[in-house]
């Protein structure tokens, strides 16, 4: 079984930003493999489905960006989820808009939501995919460019790093990490 978390924050208000990339793959893969993720359990909205032969739980935590390990401890938890089996879907500013790279393990960097994530799980050591969102423009503060609307020339970008967010994500479940780093990093 494999944890499938994407990272954002839940009201309307942060729908069309860029620091709620997590969600939006969460949201394709739904879509794609027809699960819901409508059902309410450890401060998240999640759906049980089978991607690629593998049984998943597509987890959309409801904690706001910065408590977001809450929901994923008490997913692991319950579940029994090994972390090589958690992945975490997330915004990067350090990764260019529309590309992604994929860990295996690794530090938070400046992500609050990671930071949140790696301290309730007590470990660094669990896979990511990182949606590249660029950093901010010269004169615009961090959170404004996370948290803010998105023009429409960044838009583009933004979805293709989403389409191949979930495109490595089906293909890690299918082959393996390295399979997927090898194809998309």
């Amino acid at each position: 079984m494999y944890l499938i978390i994407g990272l954002g924050n839940p009201e309307a208000d942060y729908a069309n930003t860029r620091h709620n990339m997590g969600f939006n793959v969460i949201n394709k893969l739904s879509k794609k493999y027809d699960i819901e993720v409508k059902k309410d359990k450890f401060k998240a909205l999640f759906g049980n489905g089978i991607i690629e032969g593998e049984k998943i739980i597509l987890v959309k935590p409801q904690t706001f960006m910065n408590l977001s390990g809450e929901a994923v401890q008490e997913f692991v938890n319950f579940y029994k989820v090994p972390l090589e089996n958690v992945l975490v879907i997330y915004d990067d500013v350090d990764v260019e808009p529309g590309k992604i790279r994929i860990r295996k393990s690794g530090s938070s960097g400046s992500h609050n939501g990671m930071k949140s994530v790696i301290s309730c799980l007590s470990s660094e050591k669990f896979p990511r995919v990182r949606i590249g969102i660029g950093k901010p423009h010269e004169h615009m503060d961090m959170i404004a460019h996370v948290i803010g609307g998105i023009d429409e020339k960044d838009k583009e970008k933004l979805e293709k790093g989403v389409e191949l967010a979930t495109e490595a994500i089906v293909e890690i479940l299918k082959n393996n990490i390295d399979s997927a780093m090898n194809k998309y990093n």
